[in-house]
């Protein structure tokens, strides 16, 4: 099987370094030259909760180099979703699956838009990496992955990539409800994210503080009450016990907002907790914690060139 994963970030790269234990040919697509050579010549480093050690993918900025896929596998920010698989087509034939675990909702039909519908894969993941380096990856949380298609059909495709993913340790399982499973993670991503972007703690901090605990709850069950609305059913019974469980799983990791924000990056948040905002002005259900969430992420994204270093304040001082 010829596998491409679009995205060497933390996470692209750390499903690369776990499939790279199989037998299969596993490939990285790179938009990246400079940081797609880099990898190349040093490969990929984890080091973490599963251990460490080096594999060496190949990597390329140009589809010609790699040939038709049997499984795609989307790791990019949601914001670059329709520019990557643009620059995919070339890799996807007749019989190849297009998997998303991206964060956000309507990854799934923006990708839908460009390829044929029934070849896409939805998911999400519960890992957690934080991105040290080029290539050096910190395998900071342990979770389950889960597949599914909009339509509810398990293919033997499917069937394929849960063994293959199960086989090289990444616990994975099929759901028949895609749309359920999406929500169930933006839940998750709602109440961690952007308060880790806002605060700079790791995952596992957010719980450990009344005020930061506090606000994740407010937030989560903004985001629960548009999805009652919507009639949306989720994956698993509490959704508020569910977030606190997945920051203690992820205590060491630095989530991928943070992580933006540390790098100065756009982030995703127009994709997580900018979708409750949304829908919440269409639905006319209040949410005030989110939209404080998201005014603050857009304003420390716009201030990366005037906001005030460690060095520039003990100046001040």
């Amino acid at each position: 099987m010829k596998i491409v994963i679009v995205g060497p970030g933390a996470m692209g790269c750390l499903l690369a370094a776990f499939l790279s234990k199989s037998k299969e040919e596993i490939w990285i697509l790179d938009h990246n030259k400079e940081r797609a050579e880099n990898i190349n010549k040093s490969g990929i480093n984890l080091v973490g909760l599963s251990g460490e050690w080096h594999c060496n993918p190949k990597t390329s900025t140009d589809t010609k180099d790699i040939g038709i896929a049997d499984l795609l596998i989307l790791c990019v920010k949601s914001y670059d979703t329709k520019t990557a698989i643009t620059h995919s087509k070339g890799l996807i034939g007749e019989n190849t699956s297009v998997l998303t675990l991206q964060n956000g909702i309507g990854n799934i039909e923006i990708i839908s838009e460009i390829i044929e519908p029934q070849s896409v894969i939805g998911g999400v993941t519960n890992l957690g990496a934080t991105l040290l380096e080029i290539g050096k990856i910190r395998h900071a949380g342990k979770g389950e992955t889960v597949i599914g298609r909009s339509d509810g059909k398990i293919t033997v495709g499917m069937r394929s990539i849960r063994e293959l993913f199960n086989k090289v340790g990444l616990e994975t399982r099929i759901s028949k409800d895609i749309k359920a499973l999406l929500w169930s993670k933006l839940i998750i991503n709602t109440g961690i994210n952007a308060l880790t972007a806002i605060t700079r703690l790791n995952n596992g901090k957010l719980i450990e503080f009344e005020g930061s605990r506090r606000i994740m709850r407010e937030a989560v069950t903004e985001a629960i009450r548009i999805a009652k609305r919507k009639r949306i059913k989720f994956i698993y019974d509490d959704p508020l016990a569910k977030v606190e469980a997945v920051c203690e799983a992820t205590a060491g990791n630095i989530s991928s907002m943070l992580q933006d924000v540390l790098r100065e990056k756009h982030t995703e948040i127009d994709s997580i907790n900018g979708v409750i905002v949304r829908l919440g002005q269409e639905l006319g259900i209040p949410v005030p914690t989110n939209t404080l969430l998201v005014d603050l992420v857009k304003t420390i994204e716009s201030s990366y060139s005037i906001s005030l270093n460690q060095g520039a304040v003990l100046k001040l001082i």
